[in-house]
């Protein structure tokens, strides 16, 4: 599941206003013959519509001159540098930074939430232009205490974002691009889709282990019901009921089923976090003080150039959260998989994204000017 917006890739530019961003958005259609504003050599993507002014007509005129933006990951690479950032006196964030010291900053906000990051997710960036920063938030992956809940709320992941700009003595978050990727809006009725028997239509198989593992009586609401043995004092019925919620959504992530990724829901570690932090999220509502709170605000935001990318058969974030925001940010560019579900992993988004951090490269050029 993505958090709120995430999977989020902000570009962080060290000059001032280098877009020249212009208010108006103009609509721009190209045709879908393996050629899109996105620059797809591949059928299963597509580009319902991208609006904007400067922005698009350099990838229009790179389009024209045959450019085509890599599709593929990036080699493995190893971190230059890692370490602990101590956030409060109780969580502890692991952070790493890899690619070019002397890149342009990009940080890289992981899924969930509650996944942690990857080696994997460097490799969506050119390692010769950015400087490319991961970090797990509360509780998630290497950071410590592990699948804490205790202080992990919404707001205080945007104060540890800003401790850690310090840290790492970047003068400021300059954003200059944003890469989001699955978009989940945490709305009531996206909560209800996935754990409140919606999803359960489309894999009914999947669905009775996660049914079947709560009472009869507390089915009313599995979130609730999942919640009371996720924070049980019994580290055991933690640890099953983790598994249990983990595994649903591993089996439901890909459109095609993916036996790798099914079995991180068996593993001990990364499921009581996952599901812990999660579920935690979901049962405070992102502790946003609004259902629409996210749609409502976007007007502080659409000023900076975006690509959204969609799986047409996201299960988890079934696409009309994108939709809802694509209508609520039609200047941001809006990519739709057209054989994907909802994992970064599946082909088709990985493409996208990967396409996506060059086309923002390729605007950025050697100055940070068009």
């Amino acid at each position: 599941m993505a958090t709120i917006i995430p999977a989020l890739q902000i570009s962080l530019s060290r000059t001032s206003n280098p877009w020249g961003w212009n208010s108006g958005p103009r609509h721009i259609h190209l045709p879908n013959h393996g050629l899109s504003s996105g620059k797809s050599m591949e059928p299963g993507s597509q580009i319902i519509e991208s609006k904007g002014n400067d922005r698009n007509k350099v990838l229009v005129n790179a389009l024209r001159n045959g450019r085509l933006f890599r599709r593929d990951l990036y080699g493995q690479i190893k971190p230059y540098s890692s370490g602990f950032l101590e956030v409060s006196d109780l969580h502890s964030l692991y952070w790493e930074q890899s690619g070019n010291p002397d890149g342009y900053p990009v940080v890289f906000f992981h899924g969930g939430p509650g996944a942690g990051t990857s080696g994997r997710d460097r490799r969506y960036f050119d390692p010769d232009f950015f400087r490319i920063i991961l970090f797990d938030q509360r509780g998630a992956g290497k950071s410590k205490p592990h699948a804490c809940l205790k202080d992990n709320t919404t707001w205080d992941l945007i104060k540890d974002i800003e401790k850690l700009r310090k840290h790492l003595n970047i003068e400021k978050w300059q954003v200059t691009g944003m890469v989001l990727r699955g978009i989940f809006l945490l709305r009531k009725k996206e909560i209800d889709w996935f754990y409140e028997g919606g999803a359960a239509t489309i894999y009914p198989d999947a669905w009775e282990s996660f049914r079947d593992f709560i009472p009869n009586e507390e089915r009313d609401n599995f979130v609730v019901a999942y919640g009371k043995r996720l924070n049980s004092n019994d580290l055991r019925k933690q640890k099953a009921a983790a598994k249990i919620w983990t595994t649903w959504e591993m089996m439901t992530s890909h459109l095609l089923p993916n036996e790798g990724y099914m079995r991180r829901g068996q593993d001990d570690l990364f499921s009581l976090a996952f599901a812990r932090i999660e579920n935690h999220y979901f049962n405070n509502k992102g502790f946003l003080p609004t259902d629409s709170y996210l749609l409502d605000n976007v007007e502080k935001i659409r000023h900076i150039p975006a690509i959204i990318v969609q799986g047409r058969y996201d299960v988890c974030c079934p696409m009309i959260s994108a939709w809802d925001l694509h209508k609520a940010w039609p200047e941001a560019d809006f990519k739709v998989i057209m054989d994907a579900g909802h994992s970064a992993t599946e082909p088709g988004i990985t493409a996208e994204l990967v396409a996506a951090n060059e086309q923002f490269k390729s605007l950025y050029g050697d100055n940070g000017q068009f």
